[in-house]
């Protein structure tokens, strides 16, 4: 069995590993530090972190106070209160004057679980990639993770990364090659394309594995990288094979089916399906439970494939 490891684990380890390399490090929590994993950052480097409270709006204010006196801040909370409750703190004076904040948003998508929609964040990538000059990233497990926060520090600007709560299979060798826009081909397949982010890129692998058993070649693509989006590995695609089928732990209204969309219908138009949640909240339940009933598996992405398939013949 695969290794299993929550993308939020990885950021808490190696945010401390980070805080040891770089003096002009802050790290900023909303009260939840041991849910987001940045607890241990916090008893490291007691002077360079700062529990803000249940005050999120607070929160991203006095980081870009701190980043635009010269410090590299990361500031963290549950995606729903980081990208929904202080939106418009974080479009206007964080992204707005290009400071140097990140926001690393745990607990986001379904996968929450019990929590039940209220904390269910399936909006943050349409919120945040619509702000000018935000980065947003993605990452698909434990190792991308440590990548994209280690990335996203070491970058200038505001940069939302998207974290989860679930223990997900490691798919990635520590040495991965990581980089910022650049998008990752996992698989190669000549008769559909699977382009998947977060913890959906598993589950395109999985179902990449089943449609070759039905003899059909499927491509499978980790785009970790929303905004800015890689271009050419997706008109590459559409190109090579003919269909694109994107799946997404997020609504399919402004997230990652519709940013390829917009590029593809631009540069390479050709017939899509989106696996994702189709204008709907979530509810409590178990992470598994809820992916079934929301229809964001491997098989969700297997039958996508296959009707678009049928449309393609």
């Amino acid at each position: 069995m695969a290794e299993k490891m929550a993308t939020r684990q990885a950021y808490g380890e190696v945010l401390v590993e980070l805080g040891a390399k770089r003096k002009d490090l802050v790290v900023m929590d909303a009260d939840l530090s041991k849910s987001t994993m940045t607890a241990n950052f916090g008893k490291t480097y007691p002077e360079r972190f700062f529990n803000m409270g249940i005050a999120e709006q607070n929160m991203y204010g006095a980081a870009a106070g701190l980043a635009a006196s010269g410090k590299v801040v990361v500031a963290s909370t549950f995606a729903m209160f980081a990208a929904g409750r202080a939106f418009e703190i974080i479009r206007n004076s964080i992204c707005y004057p290009k400071l140097n904040v990140k926001i690393c948003a745990t607990h986001a998508g379904i996968t929450v679980g019990e929590d039940g929609a209220s904390h269910q964040a399936v909006e943050d990538i349409s919120l945040m990639r619509s702000i000018p000059g935000m980065t947003v990233l993605n990452p698909s497990d434990g190792t991308s993770a440590r990548k994209a926060v280690e990335a996203a520090v070491e970058m200038d600007g505001p940069c939302y990364v998207r974290l989860g709560r679930a223990a997900v299979p490691v798919i990635y060798p520590e040495d991965m090659q990581y980089q910022i826009g650049k998008g990752i081909l996992l698989r190669d397949g000549k008769d559909v394309t699977i382009v998947a982010t977060g913890i959906m890129v598993n589950e395109a692998l999985k179902a990449a594995e089943a449609l070759k058993e039905k003899g059909v070649s499927a491509r499978v693509i980790d785009i970790h990288t929303i905004k800015p989006i890689d271009r050419e590995i997706l008109i590459r695609a559409a190109k090579e094979t003919g269909g694109i089928v994107t799946a997404e732990e997020h609504s399919v209204i402004g997230g990652l089916g519709s940013a390829v969309a917009e590029v593809l219908c631009q540069e390479a138009p050709v017939k899509m399906r989106m696996v994702g949640l189709k204008d709907t909240f979530g509810e409590s339940g178990k992470p598994d439970q809820l992916m079934e009933k929301y229809e964001i598996t491997w098989e969700n992405i297997r039958q996508a494939c296959l009707s678009l398939l049928s449309l393609l013949k």
